[in-house]
């Protein structure tokens, strides 16, 4: 069983810069493939990136590609979302997930946990 805990949500205008935080519980956190997805207001949830057990694979949606960057540091249990040139588009709230086979996708439904969620909302 793992536990996803989000952070670093907040209130930004466009153009400013935001990191956001997932902390993951277990000692398995390294095997497992993470992923960052968003729900707008009034919309589904989306894809945003994923990242490979390992950190050399990631895979971006065109929407955030070359704005976000998703790290992670297996060592502190923890996936890392920093976030440029924010938009008052990227509002939503922000969920961390994680795969067990460490298969890092695009779909949601292929994520065995997922946070609570972190509030972003950007300001025009």
């Amino acid at each position: 069983q793992v536990q996803l805990v989000e952070s670093g949500g907040g209130l930004v205008q466009a153009g400013d810069s935001l990191s956001v935080s997932c902390a993951a519980s277990g000692r398995t956190f390294s095997y497992y493939a993470m992923a960052w997805f968003r729900r707008a207001p009034g919309k589904e949830r989306e894809f945003v990136v994923c990242i490979s057990p390992s950190g050399g694979r990631t895979d971006y949606a065109d929407s955030v590609k070359g704005r976000f960057t998703i790290s992670r540091d297996n060592a502190k249990n923890t996936v890392y979302l920093q976030m440029n040139n924010l938009k008052p588009e990227d509002t939503a709230v922000y969920y961390c997930a994680a795969e067990a086979t460490g298969r890092a996708s695009r779909v949601s439904w292929e994520y065995d946990y997922w946070g609570q969620g972190t509030q972003v909302t950007v300001s025009s």
